[in-house]
């Protein structure tokens, strides 16, 4: 049974996920058969072991884990392996083992961002788009004004009548891989950083609508 709880190494906060897929790569790096139980040991008590099984179970069924063909005595926890370690970010998995699509465009935009130099929110959304996902201009827009806002892109040709405003990653505010997004609240969160970096005010509040 494992004893101590590895070293977290991926960038942003310990969201449960992430905490159990690093758990799972430092347990089979040691040799260690994995299982439910010994993994909620290792988890912060805010993880749950219901959430511990789901996460296996989807990793089991999305070919991420592999069950051992050990014998085990009634009552005794399945023990598993990891069948493909795809590096430190966790894999992102519903319970049936499929991937949620959720997300999917806005790490696309934030990638190609690093490739593509200038761009505008049509170019953007044009180069990000791929057959499984689909980016309208509107998206790539409101993604680009968050950002500048929030000076993780720089615009280098304002707007006008008939031309589309032009906007550059700034290299130095490139955080890490994983996107910053936008959430409900309107705000813009890093999950490299771990942080909030923009709030936006609304008209009646004395900013922005």
């Amino acid at each position: 049974m494992a004893k101590r709880k590895p070293q977290l190494n991926a960038q942003g906060p310990r969201i449960d996920r992430q905490a159990i897929w690093e758990t799972l790569r430092d347990m089979h790096a040691k040799g260690l058969a994995i299982t439910t139980v010994d993994v909620s040991l290792l988890m912060p008590d805010a993880v749950s072991q219901g959430r511990v099984r789901d996460y296996l179970n989807g990793l089991e069924k999305g070919g991420y884990l592999a069950r051992l063909d050990v014998p085990r005595k009634s009552g005794e926890p399945v023990q598993f392996k990891l069948e493909k370690d795809v590096g430190v970010e966790a894999p992102r998995v519903r319970k049936d083992g499929s991937t949620p699509t959720g997300g999917l465009g806005r790490e696309q935009m934030w990638r190609t961002l690093k490739i593509v130099g200038d761009c505008t929110a049509r170019e953007l959304a044009d180069a990000a788009t791929t057959p499984n996902t689909e980016i309208a201009e509107a998206t790539a827009n409101e993604y680009l004004r968050f950002l500048a806002a929030a000076e993780y892109v720089a615009i280098v040709r304002p707007g006008s009548p008939g031309v589309l405003t032009r906007y550059r990653l700034v290299s130095s505010r490139w955080t890490g891989p994983r996107a910053p997004m936008i959430q409900r609240t309107k705000q813009l969160y890093d999950p490299n950083t771990g942080e909030v970096v923009y709030v936006r005010v609304t008209k009646t509040e004395g900013g922005e609508p």
